[in-house]
């Protein structure tokens, strides 16, 4: 008799009698993580914020969990990442509106309503894209796991990355001036660093000389692919608006 892999108790049927998660199969293609999306809804419940909580304090801990089939207690990558990116992206089109994030560019009269439009039309759209490219970042690293695994994996770092930016980057444009908020963003940084290795670490069951590496091999190139894709995208977005003033 099969056991449910969220709490171990006997299967009988599709649903386990004890507490409720439905037995799938999550050996599967990685498109069907677009029908999660619309099977999802917006809902908000105490395992939001026991799962944001878990997110920040124990790397790499959800994404075992989930790819263990243990899903019950928490929220699912997708619901996660919604609800983190959507409040991350609001959070910063509204600091780039007051000017908090404006960082001007050789040559061009970049005002803050620019890049607060640039903020809140492509970036999400672009971070969404972007999301698989660190997946097939993952899988040239360790060829060995399914293209899913990985594909979750990402998911959840970009969702700590974004709880870790919300506080970075309020501080950019004081940090210049000021210690305590340079010393904060370089802690912080250390912090979504150490994350990923540990994180590395943990799902992957690497020793920490082969976590290390690794992990910043594909931060590295990732930063790089990251710098290229929006910085060219900021760039046509900012010189279109201003053809147009």
């Amino acid at each position: 008799m099969t056991q449910c892999r969220n709490c171990q108790a006997p299967l009988e049927g599709a649903f386990c009698p004890n507490c409720g998660q439905k037995d799938i199969n999550l050996e599967r293609p990685t498109h069907q993580l677009i029908g999660e999306v619309l099977r999802e809804s917006f809902d908000v419940d105490g395992r939001a914020f026991r799962t944001i909580r878990a997110l920040i304090r124990h790397p790499g801990y959800l994404t075992s969990e989930f790819l263990a089939g243990r899903r019950r207690s928490f929220t699912s990558p997708v619901r996660l990442y919604l609800l983190i990116s959507i409040s991350f992206f609001v959070l910063i089109s509204w600091l780039a509106s007051e000017g908090v994030l404006l960082m001007p560019e050789a040559g061009l009269e970049i005002d803050a309503a620019s890049q607060a439009r640039f903020i809140s039309d492509l970036l999400p759209r672009l971070m969404f894209v972007l999301l698989p490219v660190f997946a097939l970042l993952l899988k040239i690293v360790f060829p060995g796991r399914l293209l899913f695994d990985h594909a979750v994996f990402s998911i959840h770092f970009h969702s700590v990355a974004y709880v870790t930016l919300a506080f970075q980057l309020p501080l950019e444009k004081v940090a210049d001036e000021h210690w305590l908020p340079m010393l904060a963003q370089v802690v912080l940084f250390g912090y979504l660093l150490s994350y990923f290795v540990i994180s590395i670490r943990r799902v992957y069951h690497a020793g920490w000389i082969v976590a290390t590496a690794k992990s910043m091999v594909i931060f590295v190139v990732y930063l790089i692919i990251f710098g290229v894709v929006v910085g060219a995208t900021s760039d046509l977005h900012l010189l279109d608006g201003y053809a147009k003033t």
